[in-house]
């Protein structure tokens, strides 16, 4: 790479510096804040109260608000939230109520005792996952009106980071709080950091409303509906390619998703103690996914969305392949940093780079109801993908598996190829629009 190219590479790492990146960023952090607080930090705290196996696994439950969120994202999209929005503005005001609400749910779910009254707890949960899924839903929307193309790719790689860091202090940091402060203690700082949002939501201005040229509000109950969640569905519809999109959207991931749900078996088959895995793939591996966020976002600012996301793409593929060689070592320490290293380095830059895939994809009349349907079949998707994991590692070995994930790669990558190959509609444009031109 010649020393002016280097420059130019270089001089792309200043987008971070904007005020609206950093921004983005705080809401990141306030979006991944809430995620552990009612999964494995909530999983730790039942266990120490002496809550069953049994029904701590029923408690994954309360988290299936954040795969149906896209249920009520026409509402959140198309109707203010009382008194704020007025204040606020659209996005902002709904963004300020779900973070309060967010914020006193977990606060609730703190002094909650699950001791006298397990299902307390539980309703807590579940309300706490509500508010975060809304908070999510006006987050990624705010992110995609307010964000120009240029700095998509940055943005996504912040959301990223700023996620991440929210779940390692829900995660840890609320386990050694709770024991210096009890959970109650522990909670209460953790409602109170919800503040980090709460500011990032007041730093911006809210983005302008797009101009449709249709009368508001709408003059009946069937209007509303046709123009909050059919006319959305019809809108992505009209897009080129657009069954390809939602197949692509679903199987981009797949050896990834392949990869995470078996990668713990394997490394407890591997002789790795659970402090060794814990060290390296949550410790020293986090860092380098932070890192991979960063670098997926600068990679959109340099080689647009569509190229971005081939190239990492590939590399996640071939970063599968670090644990076929693992599996042929078996317990070695450098081997697995290396291979955890070089795997979450191009996972974070793939995340980045398909969060702003997901936005590009989104019309600024419908911003919020699209990335919910879009980014929810990507969870959904995953999740279901992944389930026969197991199944398939019980049917070789796991140098014949980690090289099967690797394939697995391969059909997103070919239908990417396609897409690449359509004429792309450009983000935040209103793809009838696009396909009436």
């Amino acid at each position: 790479m010649t020393a002016e190219k280097t420059r130019e590479w270089l001089s792309s790492l200043t987008i971070y510096w904007n005020i609206r990146i950093l921004s983005i960023g705080l809401l990141g952090f306030s979006s991944g804040l809430p995620l552990l607080l009612v999964m494995g930090t909530l999983a730790a705290r039942l266990s120490e109260s002496g809550v069953s196996l049994q029904d701590i696994g029923a408690f994954t439950l309360v988290t299936f608000a954040y795969g149906f969120k896209w249920l009520w994202s026409p509402i959140v999209d198309q109707l203010p939230f009382p008194l704020l929005c007025r204040l606020f503005g659209r996005r902002r005001g709904w963004m300020l109520a779900s973070q309060l609400a967010t914020a006193g749910c977990i606060l609730g779910l703190g002094f909650s005792n699950p001791v006298e009254s397990l299902w307390a707890t539980a309703l807590w949960a579940i309300a706490l996952s509500f508010a975060s899924a809304t908070q999510d839903i006006v987050i990624d929307a705010f992110r995609v009106e307010r964000l120009n193309s240029e700095e998509m790719g940055a943005g996504a790689g912040v959301i990223v980071l700023g996620y991440r860091l929210g779940m390692v202090v829900a995660g840890g940091g609320t386990l050694i709080l709770a024991d210096l402060w009890g959970w109650a203690g522990a909670y209460s700082l953790m409602a109170a950091l919800m503040g980090v949002g709460v500011l990032a939501a007041l730093i911006l201005p809210d983005p302008p409303l797009p101009t449709t040229g249709e009368a508001t509000p709408r003059p009946s109950l069937a209007e509303w509906v046709r123009h909050a969640v059919v006319d959305p569905l019809r809108d992505f519809a009209a897009r080129r390619g657009w069954l390809l999109i939602l197949l692509f959207i679903a199987l981009y991931k797949y050896g990834d998703a392949l990869l995470s749900a078996m990668s713990t078996p394997f490394y407890l088959q591997m002789g790795f103690s659970k402090t060794e895995i814990g060290v390296v793939t949550k410790g020293f591996g986090i860092t380098f996914t932070i890192i991979g966020g960063l670098g997926g976002g600068v990679l959109v600012a340099r080689l647009g969305i569509m190229r971005a996301l081939l190239v990492c793409g590939v590399l996640q593929a071939a970063s599968n392949l670090l644990f076929a060689a693992l599996a042929i070592t078996g317990h070695n320490m450098p081997v697995l940093m290396a291979t955890i290293a070089v795997e979450n380095f191009t996972s974070g830059m793939g995340g980045a780079a398909f969060v702003a895939y997901l936005s590009s994809l989104c019309s600024l009349s419908y911003t919020a109801t699209q990335y919910a349907l879009v980014s929810s079949l990507m969870a959904t998707a995953r999740t279901f993908l992944a389930s026969g994991g197991g199944w398939l590692a019980e049917q070789m070995s796991w140098l014949q598996y980690f090289l099967l994930t690797a394939l697995a790669a391969l059909p997103g990558l070919l239908l990417l190829l396609w897409l690449m190959r359509l004429p792309q509609t450009p983000a935040g444009v209103s793809a009838v629009s696009a396909a009436k031109d």
